[in-house]
């Protein structure tokens, strides 16, 4: 008889982990691994975020921790795939450090660190040159054996549930083909690869089937979607199939230079797929996006909200902002600051630049003091918490459609995202977590809203 064998998966950083997490638990599963959550398993794997320096913080917090319960840890994620080697030596608390081309056999490195066998932790290297410059040659038979975490199954369904949570994340993409000067995403993820319509479309069914309300659609560049394909608009197809699977599609990750007016059009006027617009435009400088090897301005940014704006009134725009990137000015940081202002958005998101190993920008001159990137961060995120916060008590008298996700009547509106966006209560009877239910703002609490119950359900 095969002895007992437990494992627990934690997982860090960003819906995209959250997916490569379920797939190595309906990887473990199947080989007969029992999954344990909330107490002390044989082993513990860390799904670790490499994206920025407290994310790695985070990780390596989270991987001593986890030594501590005393149960083997293996790390894997993107601060594993990204690092290899150099974070084993550096964390000998850690039984294993695993890249993705290990996902597939992930249960017998398990074994072997459980049976005291040494593991080789794997050494790094750019992903991007694991497959073919042209988009379209990646989806061929001899490119696509390279590891591409959460793009596993087809017809069979290779993922397991970690929560019960009506809303669950769908990956469409991996990799990214920009070369944003800041970025190391890319080295470590590799270059964009989009899984096959079926396959997001038999994932689809199996979350539906498990109760799942709401796709939260996920990669690095979903605008991108369908282009290794040979058809840039895929996802204009796409979207319509899925909102036939679900009651609320959610897109995530648009690049603002990769939009065009038919996936405008699509996320505005298609029933089921939420007017939702997760674009991170970065900054609003055009100089200073340049430097970023980015498009755009504040003039292109503003026309194409207004484009969003005339279709739905009503759509959520959230954004990510960088300040102090190398050569920033004054200048440029009021020109950031007149953009968020005119723009409306729901929800902003501040970074400070740091040098991430790898990028462009790490060899940049004139780099801005780093308390100096400090303040910038601290002002502008002052006036984006007072700009969301009005833009939310814009939408007291609106009428919205909430997910509930808890008991309390706590939920999303369509213009709110899980997790990075705010909230909305609603106030009511007989609600239950994954009703879709009609509600008219009524308060609004910083960027959450307070909302009372018209109807419900909104949907079947």
């Amino acid at each position: 008889m095969t002895p007992r064998r437990s494992v627990s998966i934690v997982t860090l950083g960003c819906a995209r982990n959250e997916v490569d997490s379920e797939e190595l638990a309906g990887r473990l599963d199947a080989a007969g691994w029992e999954l344990v959550d909330g107490e002390t398993a044989d082993v513990t794997v860390v799904n670790t975020c490499g994206f920025v320096e407290s994310a790695k913080k985070d990780s390596i917090d989270t991987l001593l921790a986890a030594s501590d319960t005393g149960s083997k840890v293996v790390a894997v994620g993107c601060l594993a795939e990204r690092y290899g080697k150099e974070l084993a030596a550096q964390l000998p608390e850690a039984d294993a450090v695993l890249g993705f081309d290990s996902y597939e056999d992930l249960s017998t490195h398990l074994q072997s660190v459980l049976d005291g066998l040494p593991v080789q932790s794997h050494t790094p290297g750019d992903r991007r040159n694991l497959l073919p410059i042209s988009p379209v040659e990646r989806q061929k038979p001899a490119a696509i054996d390279v590891g591409i975490p959460g793009h596993a199954g087809g017809p069979q369904v290779v993922r397991r549930r970690l929560d019960s949570s009506p809303v669950a994340p769908l990956k469409l993409a991996s990799g990214c083909d920009r070369r944003c000067a800041f970025c190391a995403i890319p080295s470590f993820r590799g270059a964009f690869v989009s899984r096959r319509p079926s396959d997001v479309l038999a994932e689809a069914r199996w979350l539906a089937d498990s109760g799942v309300r709401e796709f939260v659609l996920v990669s690095e560049n979903s605008t991108s979607y369908g282009k290794d394909l040979g058809d840039l608009k895929l996802l204009e197809t796409l979207l319509p199939e899925l909102a036939t699977i679900a009651p609320r599609v959610r897109l995530s990750y648009l690049q603002p230079a990769e939009m065009r007016p038919t996936l405008v059009q699509t996320l505005t006027c298609t029933p089921g797929v939420v007017p939702y617009f997760d674009m991170s435009f970065q900054h609003a400088s055009g100089q200073e996006l340049r430097r970023m090897r980015r498009f755009g301005d504040t003039e292109r940014f503003l026309d194409l909200l207004a484009q969003i704006r005339a279709a739905a009134p009503t759509a959520g725009v959230r954004s990510n902002v960088i300040v102090g990137f190398p050569g920033e000015t004054e200048a440029d940081v009021a020109e950031l600051e007149r953009f968020l202002t005119a723009a409306r958005l729901d929800a902003i998101g501040v970074f400070g630049y740091s040098d991430e190993d790898g990028t462009e920008a790490e060899h940049l001159p004139d780099k801005v003091d780093p308390d100096e990137v400090e303040r910038r961060v601290q002002r502008l995120t002052a006036l984006a918490e007072e700009l969301t916060s009005q833009r939310a008590e814009e939408r007291i008298g609106e009428t919205v459609v909430v997910l509930v996700e808890s008991e309390d009547g706590e939920g999303r509106a369509e213009h709110q995202a899980p997790d990075v966006d705010g909230t909305t209560l609603v106030r009511g009877e007989g609600l239950r977590v994954g009703d879709l239910v009609t509600a008219v703002v009524v308060d609004t609490e910083g960027v959450d809203l307070v909302a009372d119950l018209v109807r419900s359900p909104a949907l079947a």
